[in-house]
């Protein structure tokens, strides 16, 4: 999750049936720790009550322009002036057109065009209504001034209809108020190329050699490095969503990982090595899918898989890390790593803790570095673990 504490943040919610997904992405918002102040039109007041939001952020939910709190005459302005992003979501084609065209008749529209901060745009309307070439120009506008257009997503609509005009999930609009947040941070200007999950080894078309990683962690990386400006690639071998406003990669064996992975470092700053790449693959692989024999073995050939840190590391100017899933002898396996792969900072973890291990949400992660220096992080979310981690890059990059 997103690490927004103490953010100020201005969620506008117009008139839509989608109205009730504001609710939870004012929740989230909350649990990441930031400071919301909610908006709401007449109309969205039909849909979902202020009680709702003022019960989810702890904080009013302002609906009437006419009717301010006597300690500040002027609400629109401070609540726009305030903000350090601005969301409109739902944004219905009426709001969308009052924001392209100035129109000031709403608190919402008032308080958004009082603002010079990020403006973050998640329409939500019947599929015709976003095709019509209106919208569609009034979107253009915004576009057109720098705001961040999120969705709308294809799916079943109110009117029993499937097309294009459902509301970005949470997760997508949560990726641009961070994107939005960081689009001026330490990492602006950088190219990050991060690798995630466990690639799988074909042995016939239904079993593989594989592993256990779940790529959040290698996710988590690119999310944190994209909410602090940096252009992020992500390869990555795992099932999991790809990052709003982050180029995903998909891949599934090592050979297409070592490709994807070459390729994308030329012209790179750095690379993150988070994926466990297969060490070994078949060294044939099955056709047809292998019927179960009489025998009570299998003996199964494998083979080397490249070694892709090896060959990245040959590519000059780049910030090499690297990661060591362990089970053992964690300072000493991780410092030959180190070594033998000429890396400028390794990310260790051992496995077998509870909660450090693969498919958990946290990690705790011992940090060695090129001159022997090490530091031993605390178990932290793993979207806080990559922020740690990225602020040595940082720091790599500058010198």
């Amino acid at each position: 999750m997103l690490t927004l504490h103490d953010r100020r943040i201005l969620l506008c919610v117009s008139g839509s049936i989608a109205a009730y997904k504001a609710a939870e992405l004012a929740s989230h918002l909350a649990q990441a720790g930031a400071v919301i102040d909610v908006v709401m039109t007449e109309s969205a007041s039909r849909f979902v009550s202020a009680l709702t939001f003022s019960s989810l952020t702890g904080r009013s939910a302002y609906q009437d322009m006419f009717d301010p709190p006597s300690d500040c005459p002027e609400l629109h302005v401070e609540l726009g002036r305030q903000a350090e992003v601005v969301v409109i979501a739902p944004a219905t084609a009426t709001t969308i057109a009052r924001l392209a065209h100035g129109m000031a008749d709403d608190l919402a529209s008032l308080a958004a065009l009082a603002s010079q901060s990020p403006l973050v745009v998640a329409p939500a309307m019947d599929n015709l209504m976003w095709k019509s070439p209106a919208t569609q120009a009034n979107i253009a506008v915004l576009s057109g001034q720098g705001a961040t257009i999120v969705g709308p997503c294809k799916g079943r609509l109110a009117s029993g209809h499937i097309g294009l005009g459902r509301l970005a999930d949470t997760e997508a609009i949560l990726g641009a108020i961070g994107s939005a947040l960081g689009r001026h941070g330490d990492l602006e200007g950088r190219k990050l190329v991060v690798s995630a999950g466990g690639t799988k080894e074909p042995i016939d078309p239904v079993r593989y050699v594989g592993n256990y990683s779940s790529g959040k962690m290698g996710h988590a990386l690119a999310e944190a490095a994209r909410d602090r400006g940096a252009e992020v690639v992500l390869i990555t071998a795992s099932s999991l969503g790809e990052p709003y406003g982050v180029r995903t990669v998909r891949v599934v064996r090592a050979e297409e990982m070592r490709r994807a992975i070459v390729g994308e470092c030329q012209g790179a700053d750095a690379i993150l090595m988070a994926a466990a790449v297969a060490d070994y693959r078949p060294a044939s692989e099955a056709q047809e899918k292998m019927k179960r024999a009489q025998e009570e073995r299998l003996i199964l050939e494998l083979e080397r898989t490249p070694d892709v840190l090896e060959e990245v590391g040959r590519v000059g100017n780049l910030i090499k890390v690297g990661f060591a899933a362990e089970s053992h002898d964690l300072l000493a396996n991780a410092q030959e790593k180190m070594r033998i792969k000429r890396l400028d900072l390794l990310a260790a973890n051992d496995v077998t803790e509870k909660g450090a291990g693969f498919g958990s949400d946290t990690n705790r992660i011992l940090l060695l570095d090129s001159g022997g220096g090490q530091e031993e992080l605390p178990m932290l979310s793993k979207y806080d673990a990559a922020q740690r981690i990225l602020d040595r890059v940082v720091n790599l990059l500058r010198k």
